[in-house]
């Protein structure tokens, strides 16, 4: 089967293995000291060099759905989602209705037809209406960008809006998912229990310039090679620098 983080291996000039291996192998006691400019310089390169898919909402960004409304009304339908099926459920949004007017003039069971394949479908189309509607009624049909305003929304929590407002508004914000929050807690760069906690040490540690790109990074580099079940830890480009914390096995 083609393996993504053998060839993201190959391109960091790294030797790969086979098979189970227990963590607590020599490799983890020859660890060189972390350093984050490099870290997230060899992922950036490796995942240039095997082409691996775009972190969605930055897909849909190339792919020029870069206002404010629709990178959020993106994020909605990706919370519990696999990017896949949500790049898949936005464009026949957007495809049928691409602008707050648009969108709140359909009603609820025409967004839910649209968005069907994502989880929690029915919630979200009664939630992506209304900020349609309040998008047109409040604030003239653009959306500021607010971080107040965009978590005033139900359904729309920090990750959202923080992703939505790095994207579509060039702000300095960290989105953090599940990747960016299982790998940065592994790597031992941070320790927090909740990717809204991760957020606040982040913002804390990680150099500014990286508050947007570590969610494009980390996104494809946890889906392909710092999985949650079974790391990829034999094909990892900066295994060297990892803590491997909470890893009892990999592969």
């Amino acid at each position: 089967m083609h393996d993504i983080g053998a060839e993201l291996a190959r391109a960091a000039g790294m030797t790969t293995t086979s098979g189970r291996a227990r963590a607590g192998s020599a490799a983890r006691t020859r660890k060189q000291p972390f350093d984050i400019d490099a870290v997230l310089g060899r992922i950036r390169h490796t995942i240039a060099e095997t082409g691996v898919a775009d972190a969605a909402m930055f897909a849909l960004a190339a792919e020029g759905y870069t206002s404010l409304f629709e990178q959020l009304v993106a994020c909605i339908i990706s919370i519990r989602t696999y990017d896949e099926t949500m790049l898949i459920c936005a464009r026949k949004l957007f495809a049928r209705a691409r602008t707050p007017e648009a969108i709140a003039a359909l009603p609820v069971r025409s967004i839910d037809a649209l968005i069907r394949q994502s989880a929690f479908h029915e919630a979200k189309a009664a939630q992506i209406r209304e900020i349609a509607r309040r998008t047109v009624s409040d604030f003239g049909g653009q959306l500021p960008c607010s971080f107040e305003v965009l978590t005033s929304f139900k359904g729309v929590g920090p990750k959202c809006a923080n992703l939505a407002l790095g994207i579509a508004c060039g702000e300095t914000r960290i989105g953090v998912d599940v990747h960016v929050w299982r790998v940065t807690n592994r790597w031992g760069y941070i320790a927090a229990p909740t990717p809204e906690q991760a957020m606040r040490a982040l913002e804390r540690k990680l150099p500014k310039q990286y508050w947007v790109e570590i969610n494009r990074l980390l996104v494809p580099f946890g889906k392909h090679v710092c999985t949650g079940r079974l790391p990829k830890c034999s094909t990892c480009p900066v295994l060297e620098m990892c803590r491997q914390i909470g890893v009892t096995e990999h592969r």
